[in-house]
């Protein structure tokens, strides 16, 4: 199982560099430049809601506990990410800002597809595509440098996969169990 999603990860990083050749070499049109304007906005809200979401919704048993491994795998490479691009202040290709390296749009994408194709490994190919679709966006939008997708791809999946590797995940430790169930605080007034 695990080097099905590796090979599903080496195919989304080499689609994302293809990607990245094609689009650098050719004329930008206005049907793939707004494609890319919904992918690396409304879409990717819309991609990383649904793979929070998806777990509760599918009424699974553990479907809490993954919903909140999501959360956690995203939220623990973003901090990564803030971190990095904290560091090395990489200039944007589209202006001033000095915060491209490396790709959060990407990170996040990569993180959440990691964990879903955990938990749904059927779906892997459809997790991976859209994460894939992200990260190409953010390079025809000339926002990001080619080495802050692939860096923003691999930080993603390896945070998502440290994060499946513990017990009680990361940074969310306390509300996730290794049954899966979550953990339920209730107030007493």
């Amino acid at each position: 199982m695990n080097i099905v999603r590796t090979a599903w990860m080496a195919v989304a990083i080499s689609a994302v560099a293809f990607t990245a050749s094609i689009t650098s070499s050719s004329a930008d049109s206005s049907f793939s430049h707004n494609e890319a304007e919904f992918a690396s906005n409304g879409g990717n809200i819309l991609y990383l809601a649904s793979a929070i979401a998806l777990p509760y919704l599918s009424h699974e048993k553990d479907g809490e506990s993954q919903g909140i491994r999501s959360v956690d795998a995203l939220g623990t490479s973003l901090i990564f990410t803030e971190i990095l691009k904290d560091a090395t202040h990489e200039k944007r290709p589209d202006s001033n800002d000095h915060d491209s390296f490396p790709s959060g749009h990407t990170d996040a994408a990569f993180a959440v597809a990691t964990v879903e194709s955990r938990f749904y490994p059927k779906q892997a190919p459809y997790w991976f595509l859209g994460a894939t679709a992200i990260g190409a966006s953010r390079l025809q939008l000339d926002r990001h440098h080619l080495q802050d997708v692939l860096v923003g791809a691999a930080l993603g999946y390896g945070t998502a996969e440290w994060e499946l590797s513990q017990r009680h995940g990361q940074v969310l430790g306390p509300f996730i169990t290794p049954e899966g169930s979550g953990l339920t605080v209730s107030f007493h007034l």
